[in-house]
């Protein structure tokens, strides 16, 4: 990882420890033994279908980091069900590869993933759940979304 990706990631992790928005449970644990994975919680906001759950994602850096998005997955024993996330826990979220910029941060991606889950108006997983999960990448970076429903 380049000495710029380790600053940038140094402070964003420094900031969302010290201020993390309501909703998110920063694991200190992985995320102080090594900089290239973390483990971020998210809590079902109050008043959503997913009000008081949680739910853990993952994020991979990459070396381009932050000029190349995170590896971005919900990971454990509970996946939300949710139409833009696979029971496998790839998010269909287009900030995760079309519009990912280096302005958009950990932070952004956690709140932007929230709000999706917060705006969901039912429980069960994408139309193409059982195809996609037997047939994708591990790697849900490699998988070429086709964004055409952001009303979910």
């Amino acid at each position: 990882m380049s000495d710029a990706a380790t600053r940038r990631l140094m402070k964003e992790l420094a900031q969302l420890k010290s201020e993390a928005p309501e909703g998110l449970l920063v694991d200190n644990t992985s995320t102080s033994n090594d900089l290239k994975q973390w483990k971020i919680g998210v809590v079902g906001a109050e008043g959503t279908l997913y009000a008081g759950e949680v739910f853990m994602l993952q994020f991979t850096f990459g070396p381009q980091y932050p000029f190349n998005s995170p590896e971005v997955m919900f990971v454990g024993e509970t996946i939300p069900a949710h139409p833009h996330i696979y029971s496998n826990g790839h998010i269909c979220l287009s900030i995760l590869s079309d519009d990912w910029t280096p302005a958009l941060s950990v932070q952004s991606v956690c709140l932007s993933i929230l709000s999706m889950l917060s705006s969901s108006k039912e429980k069960k997983h994408p139309i193409d759940d059982a195809i996609y999960v037997r047939t994708c990448s591990k790697n849900p970076s490699k998988t070429r979304w086709w964004f055409h429903d952001d009303s979910v």
